[in-house]
C-alpha cells in the first residue's frame, strides 16, 4: 500500500538495515521499546475556577498515519483541514472527560460524546460548565457540560472555524454565554484551481530593508490568496447556555475576539487584504475595533498595515498599535503598546514603547498610560493600586518587572525583579491569581498588601519548588513552603488567603506524579489521585545528577541514567543534548532540573535505550556564551566541543563510560549540534540527528538566537554550518526528518542536501524521510519506525565493538 511506504535514502549497509531497504516498509522495534508508545500516561487536568472540581482529560498521544495523510492546505503559515475548517494536527487532543470533586471525592465520566477528538476544554468563570469542541471528519462542533445537572449540551448547526483562531470560542466573563467563530463558508464550494487564472506571481521590493526569517507554508499564488480568504472567513456569534446561536457583526477573516470583563463589549480583530507571499498571517493587515454584544460597531482601535518590513532583531516590532488586551480588573478598559523607535530596539531613544489605555464608552481620546524604557512585555493587573509592568530586551537577555500604581503608572515604581530571562536561580516565580468580580483573572492581593508566588525554585542543588509571600509595603519576600527531598512537589493551586491550604503535584524518582491536598496549618497531606506507574519495566533504573567543569571554567551538569541491571563498570553511553545561548557564564552554569523528579521514559528522547543496556546522559549542558561584548556564536564551535569534551571526561572519570563507545544525539538544533560535533571532534563513535538544519546560508536572516544576517556574519554562518565541513565527518551519522517539516529553518531539504554531501564524499550515513510528518513525529507507525531505526543504528554502530 502506497501510504505505508517509507522513503529511505541510504549508503551501503549490511544485516538488518540492508534487509529493511529491500522491504522498504515501516518497522517495529523490540517489545520493550514498542510498549513505551502505548504506555498510559496520567491525564491532563483542568481545575475549576472555584477550586471545587478537577476535570481529567485522557490524552490522545499519537495519531495514525491515515490521520496525517488526510488532505491539508498550507496557507499563510497555517496547516488546515479543508474538510472541517480546522487547524490540521492540533497538539493537545483528548479521548474522554472525567470529573472528581476535591472535597467529597465524587467522580463521574461524561457520557454520550460523539466520535472525534476533544479539543480546547475550558471552564466557565462561574465553574458551572465545561466547554470544549469535538472535531469530526466534516465539522467541528461546540459542546457544553453542565456540572451540577450532569447534562451535555450540543450547539447544533454551528460549525466552528478554527483555521486562524485555533481556539474558536471564548467564555463571556459573566458566564451567561460564549462567543464563537462560525465557519461562514461551511456549506459553500471552495475556489477551484481549475477555474483560477494562470497569471505570473509577482513580488516587488519597496527599497526598504525587509529581513524575514525562513517561514514555511506561506501563500504562493493568487489562488492561495483566494483559498485563504475562503477558509479563513468566519462569522462571530453569541451562544447561550441552552445552545442558541445569534450572529454578530459582518463575516470577516477573524484573527481574535475577546470580550471585555463586564461582557458588554468585544475587541474584534479581522485580517484584511493585501496578503503577503513573504510573511505569515500574523503580520497581515488587521482591522481592530470594538463592537457591542449585538454586533454594532462602537470604536475603531487600529488598522494595522501589512508588516513585511519589521526591522531585524528578536525584540523588533511593527510600528502601529499592537498587543491589545482588556485591563482585567476594570469593567471595560483597553490597553495597547506602540513603538517609539520605528520598531527597532537598536534606535537610541529614552523610551522604546508607550502604553496607552482607552476606557469605555470610547468617546474620548486614548490616554498615555505608561512610558516603557525597553520593549513592552505585558502587564499583570491586580487592583487600583497594584499592577506589574514588565519590559525586556534581547541584546543582554534582560527582563524586568516593576510594581506600578495604575492610578499613577509613571510615578515611583518599585523594582520587583530584574534578571536575565535565562537566569533560573533568580526567577521569583509566578503570581497566584484569583477571580475578579467580573469573572476575569487578576493577581491575588491579600489585605491590600500581600501577594503570593509559586515557582520551580532552581538552585545549585536542583529545582526546589516553593510558595512565597511578597510584601508590597516592604518589597520583601517570605518563604511559606518549599518541597522537601526525596520528593519533588509543586503548588498547583492556593485554596485560601493565608496560603495554608494547597493543591500540589507530588512525585519522586520512582513515584508517578499525583495530586495531593496539603494543609500547612494542620500539617496534613491527603492524596487526591492515584495514577499508576506508566513504565513498570523501567522502575528500577538508576538516576543521578552530576556536575563537572568546562575548560574555560563554566560549570556544567547533566542527568545520568543507568540501566536497571547495571552492576558497575564501563558501558556504552548515549548522550542527548541541545545547545542554548547565554550572555552570562554564571547563568549558563545553572542547574535546571531536580534529582527527585519522576523518571519519564517516553518514546521521544534517549531513555528507551536503557532497555538495551546503554547508559543515558540526558541534557548535558552545551551553553554557548557571549561575554565582553562578543556574541555567543562568535565561538560556537570551540564552546560546543569544549562542553562535549567536559561531559565525556566526567563520564569516563566516574568510571561509567567506555570512551570508545559514546554516541551523541539530538533533535532540531540538537541535530545541528550532532553534525558539528562529528565534524569538529573525535569524541563520539556515532551520531543520530533528527529534523536538523546543516547549512545556515539557507536561513540567511538569522537562526536560533543569531540576529545577524548572512551578509553581516558570513564567517560565523560558514563556521557554524556542518554542511561546509562535511568532509571532516568521519563517524557514521543517522539522519531522520519529517517530509512536511514546517519549522522555520529546518525544512526537509536541509537533511537531503546534507545526506547528498556525505554520500558524495564517501561518508557513512543513512537518511530516513518520514511521509506526512512535521518537525516532530506524530503517527504511531512513524514513531515505532524511528525507535527501530535508532535501535538498529545503536546496535550496529555503538554496541558492536
Amino acid at each position: 500500500m502506497k501510504l505505508l511506504k517509507l522513503l529511505v535514502v541510504a549508503s551501503v549497509f549490511c544485516g538488518s538495515f540492508a534487509h529493511a531497504n529491500e522491504q522498504d516498509s515501516y518497522q517495529t522495534p523490540s517489545k520493550a521499546l514498542a510498549d513505551l508508545v502505548d504506555a498510559k500516561l496520567a491525564p491532563t487536568t483542568r481545575l475549576s475556577p472555584d477550586n471545587q472540581w478537577m476535570a481529567f482529560l485522557e490524552r490522545q498521544r499519537i495519531a495514525t498515519l491515515q490521520e496525517l495523510a488526510k488532505p491539508e492546505l498550507k496557507l499563510a503559515g497555517i496547516k488546515l483541514n479543508p474538510k472541517n475548517f480546522s487547524r490540521a494536527r492540533p497538539r493537545s487532543k483528548y479521548l474522554s472527560i472525567t470529573f472528581k470533586h476535591l472535597e467529597n471525592g465524587q467522580n463521574f465520566t461524561v457520557k454520550g460524546l460523539p466520535e472525534g477528538r476533544i479539543l480546547s476544554p475550558s471552564w466557565s468563570p462561574d465553574s458551572q460548565h465545561l466547554a470544549f469542541f469535538i472535531e469530526q471528519a466534516h465539522t467541528a462542533q461546540l459542546y457544553l457540560f453542565n456540572i451540577s445537572e450532569r447534562r451535555l449540551i450540543s450547539v447544533d448547526n454551528a460549525p466552528l472555524n478554527s483555521v486562524i483562531t485555533s481556539r474558536p470560542y471564548t467564555w463571556l466573563p459573566n458566564s451567561e454565554g460564549l462567543l464563537i467563530n462560525l465557519a461562514a463558508n461551511a456549506n459553500n464550494q471552495a475556489p477551484s484551481a481549475e477555474n483560477a487564472s494562470i497569471v505570473p506571481v509577482i513580488s516587488q521590493t519597496s527599497g526598504e530593508k525587509a529581513p524575514v526569517r525562513t517561514y514555511q507554508n506561506l501563500l504562493q499564488t493568487p489562488h492561495d490568496k483566494a483559498l485563504f480568504s475562503f477558509y479563513g472567513l468566519g462569522q462571530l456569534a453569541k451562544v447561550s447556555l441552552s445552545g442558541n446561536v445569534t450572529k454578530l457583526a459582518k463575516p470577516g477573516i477573524i484573527r481574535s475576539f475577546v470580550p471585555s470583563p463586564n461582557s458588554d463589549y468585544i475587541l474584534l480583530g479581522q485580517i484584511e487584504a493585501p496578503f503577503s507571499y513573504l510573511v505569515p498571517y500574523s503580520r497581515f493587515a488587521t482591522n481592530w475595533q470594538v463592537i457591542d454584544t449585538k454586533g454594532k460597531p462602537v470604536a475603531s482601535v487600529e488598522k494595522q498595515t501589512l508588516a513585511e518590513n519589521i526591522p531585524q532583531g528578536f525584540d523588533s516590532v511593527r510600528t502601529d498599535r499592537r498587543s491589545f488586551s482588556w485591563r482585567a480588573d476594570k469593567s471595560a478598559t483597553l490597553v495597547w503598546a506602540q513603538a517609539q523607535d520605528n520598531g527597532s530596539m537598536k534606535t537610541d531613544v529614552p523610551f522604546h514603547d508607550f502604553v496607552y489605555s482607552w476606557k469605555a464608552p470610547f468617546n474620548s481620546e486614548p490616554k498615555l498610560f505608561a512610558k516603557v524604557e525597553r520593549r513592552f512585555a505585558g502587564i499583570e493587573w491586580a487592583n487600583d493600586n497594584v499592577a506589574m509592568l514588565s519590559d525586556w530586551r534581547f541584546s543582554d537577555r534582560k527582563i524586568r518587572t516593576q510594581i506600578i500604581n495604575p492610578e499613577n503608572p509613571d510615578g515611583p515604581r518599585v523594582l520587583f525583579n530584574e534578571r536575565s530571562y535565562n537566569d533560573a536561580y533568580n526567577d521569583p516565580g509566578n503570581f497566584v491569581y484569583e477571580q475578579t468580580e467580573f469573572g476575569t483573572r487578576a493577581v491575588k492581593v491579600v489585605g491590600e498588601r500581600y501577594m503570593m508566588l509559586t515557582g520551580t525554585g532552581a538552585s545549585d542543588k536542583g529545582n526546589i519548588p516553593f510558595l512565597d509571600q511578597f510584601d508590597i509595603k516592604t518589597a520583601s519576600s517570605k518563604r511559606v513552603w518549599q518541597s522537601e527531598a526525596p520528593y519533588y512537589e509543586r503548588v498547583r493551586a492556593v485554596l485560601d488567603d493565608a496560603g495554608e491550604k494547597l493543591i500540589t503535584l507530588r512525585e519522586s524518582k520512582t513515584e508517578q506524579p499525583n495530586f495531593y491536598i496539603r494543609d500547612l496549618k494542620q500539617n496534613t497531606l491527603t492524596q487526591f489521585t492515584e495514577f499508576a506507574h506508566p513504565y513498570p519495566d523501567f522502575k528500577n533504573i538508576k538516576k543521578e545528577q552530576i556536575s563537572y567543569t568546562r575548560d574555560d571554567g563554566v560549570e556544567l551538569s547533566g542527568t545520568l541514567y543507568l540501566p536497571a541491571d547495571y552492576k558497575g563498570g564501563k558501558v556504552p553511553v548515549l548522550m542527548w543534548a541541545y545547545p542554548l545561548e547565554y550572555k552570562d557564564k554564571a547563568v549558563a552554569s545553572q542547574v535546571r532540573d531536580s534529582p527527585y523528579e519522576f523518571t519519564y521514559i517516553g518514546y521521544w528522547g534517549p531513555m528507551p535505550y536503557l532497555a538495551k543496556g546503554i547508559a543515558v546522559f540526558d541534557d548535558p549542558k552545551m551553553p554557548i556564551v557571549g561575554v565582553d561584548g562578543s556574541e555567543p556564536n562568535d565561538t560556537f564551535r570551540t564552546q560546543l566541543v569544549s562542553s562535549a569534551q567536559a561531559a565525556v571526561d566526567a563520564l569516563v572519570e566516574k568510571g561509567v563510560a567506555d570512551e570508545s563507545r559514546i554516541a551523541i544525539a539530538g533533535h532540531s538544533y540538537g541535530a545541528f549540534m550532532v553534525a558539528n560535533l562529528l565534524a569538529h571532534s573525535d569524541l563520539f563513535k556515532t551520531g543520530i540527528a533528527r529534523s536538523g538544519a546543516y547549512n545556515r546560508t539557507l536561513t540567511p536572516f538569522g537562526f536560533q538566537g543569531e540576529e545577524r544576517d548572512f551578509w553581516q556574519g558570513q564567517a560565523v554562518y560558514s563556521a557554524m554550518s556542518p554542511f561546509f565541513h562535511a568532509e571532516k565527518i568521519n563517524e557514521p551519522m543517522l539522519m531522520i526528518h519529517g517530509k512536511d517539516d514546517p519549522n522555520s529553518g529546518t525544512y526537509p531539504m536541509q537533511s537531503e542536501r546534507m545526506y547528498n554531501a556525505l554520500k558524495g564524499l564517501g561518508k557513512e550515513a543513512r537518511l530516513v524521510m518520514l511521509p506526512y510528518e512535521g518537525h516532530g513525529y506524530r503517527a504511531r507507525e512513524s514513531i515505532l519506525h524511528v525507535l527501530w531505526e535508532q535501535e538498529q543504528w545503536l546496535e550496529q554502530h555503538l554496541l558492536s565493538k
